[in-house]
């Protein structure tokens, strides 16, 4: 009875310890097999809507759950470059709205006020200041006129004085207290003053009175800021599904065009504000052709790898139509050094998109090499730094534009 006891007593340890070993090895299993499904593998383990480079031999990651996809922002495979390019650009014209929003009016009034020392410089400030005293009874409106007029008796340097002024008061005072002629002063320091007067209230004036509109410009900035998120975004979350691809594909298409879209509008608004139908003629003409765009591109037939070259056809097709306003600006305005300016901004941001388009579509430079490029340095990332450098390239365009239009209206 004692040894039938002991016997049942080990085979029941046995088993348990069978059991357990079979758990562990479970589980071990199953740990290796995840370790093994979410590798990175090669082009010909991909399924065939993954399938869009064939000289990027390997490091895809394929069907992978969320979190892992999520999570793999930070490991390194053939699109985390791809993804970080763009991203990076995001938080970059994200602080420049947010700096330009701030600081551009400030930036203005400052070159404004350095202007203004450079003139007053060339006239003489002993007879400059005695006018002034003169003058000054006759603005009451002008804050803490006392104290301003004692400063101006200890001969405390004019340009520090005015510069303590609001843009309004400046204009009251140069309009004002500088006439068309002195009869005390010698002739070449007359046109001087006059020359002050002209200069300053040409250049602060309209700002004083309304600052240009800056919603065209704002617009470009949210679609490129739109077109940059989207980009990373699909890069990173593509590889889960077939159908989320698709979805993704759809949103990066829409974000380059409304890329390209938003980024006529400050060329067309300011360039025409003051010609309403070319303004509106222009804008609308770009506006439909993006929408249009936007719409082809949303048919599956452009998934497929051989028809990567009218994918990029249909978008260099879109930013060539932007050829015609600028034409047509240089032509308005060729007397306007800021036409001949933003015109060079915006021929080297169709350089450098144009460059990236023909990388893009042409696989340089891993069709040279395939395999050698797969982390770092092929087409597609080329062509994601050259959109960030071609769309800051129209950002400082459109900085051009502003302090034009703020300067002169319309």
């Amino acid at each position: 009875m004692t040894k039938s006891v002991g016997a049942d007593s080990r085979r029941a340890s046995t088993d348990s310890s069978e059991l357990q070993s079979e758990r562990d090895s479970s589980g071990k299993g199953k740990r290796l097999w995840k370790k093994v499904k979410y590798q990175l593998v090669e082009y010909h383990s991909l399924p065939a809507y993954l399938k869009d480079n064939e000289f990027i031999l390997a490091h895809y990651r394929s069907e992978w759950p969320i979190k892992h996809i999520f999570m793999s922002i930070f490991t390194i495979h053939n699109e985390t470059l791809n993804v970080w390019t763009h991203l990076i650009g995001f938080f970059l014209f994200l602080v420049l709205t947010i700096y330009t929003a701030m600081e551009v009016p400030k930036v203005v009034d400052s070159n404004t006020l350095q202007h203004l020392h450079d003139v007053l410089r060339k006239a003489d400030m002993h007879k400059l200041r005695e006018d002034l005293l003169t003058c000054l009874p006759s603005f009451p409106t002008l804050p803490d006129l006392h104290n301003f007029r004692d400063a101006l008796k200890n001969s405390l340097p004019l340009t520090d004085l005015l510069t303590s002024l609001s843009n309004w008061h400046i204009v009251e005072l140069l309009t004002n207290c500088l006439p068309e002629s002195f009869s005390h002063i010698n002739h070449t320091d007359n046109c001087v003053l006059r020359n002050v007067k002209d200069d300053m209230v040409s250049m602060i004036a309209p700002q004083t009175t309304r600052q240009i509109t800056r919603w065209p410009f704002y617009s470009f900035m949210g679609g490129a800021m739109f077109c940059l998120l989207a980009s990373s975004v699909c890069h990173l979350f593509s590889c889960h599904s077939k159908r989320l691809s698709y979805v993704m594909l759809r949103i990066d298409y829409a974000g380059i065009a409304a890329l390209i879209s938003t980024s006529f509008y400050p060329i067309v608004y300011y360039s025409f504000m003051c010609y309403p139908f070319f303004c509106m003629f222009y804008m609308g003409f770009i506006t439909i052709l993006g929408v249009a765009t936007v719409l082809v591109s949303l048919l599956p037939v452009f998934d497929r790898p051989e028809y990567r070259s009218v994918r990029a056809a249909l978008f260099f097709g879109m930013g060539f139509s932007g050829v015609a306003p600028v034409l047509h600006k240089l032509i308005l305005f060729s007397h306007q050094p800021e036409a001949l300016h933003t015109t060079g901004y915006e021929i080297l941001m169709g350089v450098f998109y144009g460059i990236g388009v023909l990388v893009y579509a042409m696989r340089i430079p891993e069709r040279w090499m395939p395999g050698k490029f797969d982390i770092a340095g092929h087409s597609h990332q080329l062509f994601h730094v050259l959109v960030v450098a071609g769309a800051y390239t129209h950002y400082c365009a459109g900085l051009v534009y502003l302090k034009w239009r703020d300067m002169e209206g319309c």
